[in-house]
């Protein structure tokens, strides 16, 4: 079960979160029939994304990433809640993959290095914030560590990673690690800090050796003293119903409701984020517009 975690020094001066996402990533795969360039660049989309869910705490709170570069992937989506639980899905499911001369997953080739990184943080009162910055690197961690630099002005570190099976392309091990400096951190804290990252392995490393995530909490923040804010299971969860579908229609005009019949006669809705299929025939949908109409 995949797992993730929120640390904070005694000193209250440095956060780290760290999840383990492998299950996530590779249900995502099996549901979107990724390229391995598209499993990575999504599955550290969807880590990090977890990760910054779990941060907002509030019930009711989401947060939406847009990855949009000029490579052949296309847009990559992730939304999260504030449980950690992740969605996402890729324009280009088929992006071919290329690899650098070490052999890893060359994933701004896939994603582009010129483009957008958008995060909308919606806390359910219906006025969203919204940053953007350009793309730093199309490779994603630095992508986000560059936005909360820049849009938040929180010196961040973000390590995101995602192990893929060289034979049968499947996923092994996903997962990321975020920390960030918070306002009482001294040069000493720093200096101390940078030290431990430049020794830092790889997170999907660190995961392959059977370290949890409190161990690479605590790796990462080796010489101060870690306290755990909170521990939780999270999951790749698509909320989608037919309701919310026969919700969404009813914003829309009588005529183009009835223009979404196909030569078939019924008309067909695919989830972006779980490819599950609704389908209303021409019954159901007039059936739509007389109850839509008799509440107007």
């Amino acid at each position: 079960m995949d797992k993730i975690i929120r640390c904070i020094t005694s000193d209250g001066a440095i956060m780290a979160a760290c999840v383990d996402a492998s299950d996530i990533v590779f249900t995502a795969k099996k549901i979107h029939h990724l390229s391995r360039s598209a499993t990575a660049a999504l599955g550290r989309l969807l880590c990090v994304t977890s990760i910054m869910g779990d941060m907002l705490k509030q019930k009711d709170a989401s947060v939406n990433l847009r990855v949009m570069g000029d490579g052949e992937l296309g847009p990559v989506i992730a939304v999260g809640d504030s449980s950690g639980n992740v969605k996402g899905y890729v324009g280009n499911a088929d992006c071919p993959t290329e690899y650098y001369e070490n052999g890893k997953i060359n994933v701004a080739k896939a994603v582009g290095r010129t483009g957008m990184l958008n995060v909308m943080r919606d806390y359910g009162s219906g006025d969203p914030y919204i940053g953007q910055v350009e793309l730093v690197s199309g490779e994603i961690a630095e992508d986000i560590a560059n936005y909360y630099a820049t849009s938040e002005q929180i010196p961040t570190v973000c390590a995101l990673g995602v192990l893929i099976d060289k034979e049968d392309g499947e996923v092994l091990l996903a997962g990321g690690l975020l920390i960030q400096l918070l306002p009482g951190a001294d040069d000493t804290v720093i200096d101390k800090l940078e030290k431990n990252i430049a020794e830092l392995e790889p997170v999907t490393t660190m995961l392959a050796k059977g370290m949890s995530i409190l161990d690479i909490c605590k790796t990462a923040l080796k010489g101060f003293e870690v306290e755990v804010l909170d521990e939780n299971p999270v999951k790749y969860v698509c909320g989608c119903s037919k309701e919310k579908l026969e919700n969404y229609f009813c914003t829309l005009s009588d005529d183009d409701i009835r223009s979404m019949v196909n030569e078939q006669g019924v008309a067909v809705a695919t989830c972006h984020f779980c490819n599950k299929k609704y389908v209303f025939t021409k019954d159901d949908l007039e059936k739509l517009i007389a109850e839509k109409n008799s509440k107007e």
